[in-house]
């Protein structure tokens, strides 16, 4: 709950098909009132870059107030925003329902989509989150030259890559699969332990997400082992992307429609009583939140909206309605665990610590910050440094701790970028080779604790 208010914060409908939402004179009003309260507020300078850009603007303007800043100047502070929430969920104290009504990520949301209906999106940012259609070429039998041409080492097509799509030819790019997460669910589906606690209680469908069925197949096969193992039948469907590239590019209109047609496919599932698990934080945070303020009045949105859980909130929730099933081990070393942003605006607890403190003699360390990331936004030209630069903290924090074995993120674009950051943090190839594992979820090392 925001300071500020002793009701709980709510969140309005985004008015995308409202004409005014699209009117330039309006937004820049809006924008205006909104960057005035931040402007007096300045509780959120450490979250992200827009927030130090938007008063290092103010400060630098002739009157030293937001009335001398012209509104050209204000894209810098819009192109930061990563869409975290973090302001939203954890420092504004001015959120609805306060009279002041700041949303300041759907606010930047809303100038992206004035900026894509008048401009159009660019052409290789399109194309660079057309996530569906990329993994669909790049895994199988291509994967292997897709992993070679995307490679850090790989100086010719990642300078290539740099000029023609503005990836920033240091970011590590996420791999692909050689057998997506769908393929293989279908090829080796686990025995379902029947002596379970929980066995003939639940039962569950896998949103596979675009990350975790082209590039992280490892996290749908650790989740769909642990559920198994605790009597759940599980099976994973991916009909498509949930949207969320799209929506950072400000296209509502292309979520809008990717919201019914997944809710529609997911509809027979939730009929049939299973709970609606998402692999990556995300993803869950699209299904659970924001599709049903992109398109509230269609009850199937709604439907799949109530049913979808994380994974670690879902094995939490496991654990205390029906107790876990036998065999958990201790690891062979400790843990950091990095809770994701889009975890933390799901507005759960710490769902992944919660589930790691299961394991038996588990020693724990949380790091609860944002990695930097941000998407697809933390790999492009212009924002690559910027990111590594909040992540530094978090590097500097699971490097402090320096027993830890295993460092996990909830979201496996934070992990690929905590393991970046930390391999540049390391002074030398020894302190390269003392650097924890990472691994893209939890559910992995859970999984592993199981012995599976």
């Amino acid at each position: 709950m925001s300071e500020g208010s002793l009701e709980a914060p709510v969140r309005h409908p985004i008015d995308w098909q409202n004409p005014d939402f699209y009117d330039e004179a309006k937004l820049d009003e809006e924008l205006r009132r909104v960057f005035d309260i931040c402007h007096g507020c300045r509780r959120c300078f450490n979250l992200c870059d827009s927030f130090p850009r938007l008063f290092d603007l103010i400060d630098d303007a002739p009157s030293e107030e937001l009335d001398t800043v012209a509104s050209e100047d204000f894209k810098p502070v819009v192109d930061a925003c990563t869409l975290c929430d973090m302001c939203f969920m954890v420092k504004c104290p001015y959120v609805p329902p306060h009279e002041f009504n700041l949303d300041f990520p759907h606010l930047m949301l809303r100038y992206r989509a004035v900026e894509a209906k008048k401009q159009g999106t660019p052409f290789a940012e399109k194309q660079l989150t057309a996530t569906d259609r990329n993994g669909k070429m790049a895994s199988g039998a291509l994967s292997g030259l897709a992993n070679w041409a995307t490679a850090r080492d790989n100086g010719l097509t990642r300078s290539l890559m740099e000029k023609a799509a503005d990836v920033h030819r240091d970011a590590a790019l996420p791999k692909f699969t050689g057998k997506t997460l769908t393929a293989r669910a279908k090829a080796n589906p686990p025995a379902v332990n029947a002596d379970a606690p929980a066995a003939g209680k639940k039962k569950a469908v896998i949103y596979a997400t675009c990350y975790g069925n082209y590039n992280t197949p490892e996290i749908g096969e650790a989740l769909l082992g642990v559920l198994a193992k605790n009597g759940i039948a599980a099976e994973v469907v991916y009909p498509e992307c949930c949207g969320m590239p799209q929506m950072e590019q400000g296209a509502i209109q292309d979520v809008a429609e990717k919201a019914k047609r997944v809710a529609a496919f997911m509809e027979s599932y939730i009929d049939d009583g299973c709970d609606v698990i998402a692999l990556v934080p995300s993803c869950a945070l699209m299904l659970k939140f924001e599709w049903p303020l992109i398109v509230p009045d269609d009850d199937k949105i709604k439907k799949l909206s109530a049913a979808t859980r994380d994974a670690s909130e879902y094995v939490v929730k496991i654990a205390k309605e029906h107790g876990l099933a036998e065999g958990l081990k201790p690891l062979d070393g400790p843990v950091s665990v990095h809770i994701a942003c889009h975890a933390r605006a799901q507005n759960m607890g710490q769902k992944a610590a919660e589930m790691m403190k299961l394991i038996p003699e588990i020693e724990l360390s949380v790091v609860e910050r944002c990695s930097g990331h941000g998407g697809s936004w933390g790999v492009m030209k212009d924002n690559f440094e910027v990111g590594m630069k909040v992540g530094r903290p978090v590097f500097r924090q699971v490097q402090a701790n320096g027993k830890a074995k295993y460092v996990a993120s909830e979201c496996p674009l934070a992990g690929l970028h905590i393991a970046q950051g930390m391999e540049q943090g390391a002074k030398d190839d020894a302190a390269k080779a003392a650097l924890p594992e990472t691994t893209p979820h939890p559910i992995t090392l859970f999984a592993k604790a199981y012995g599976l």
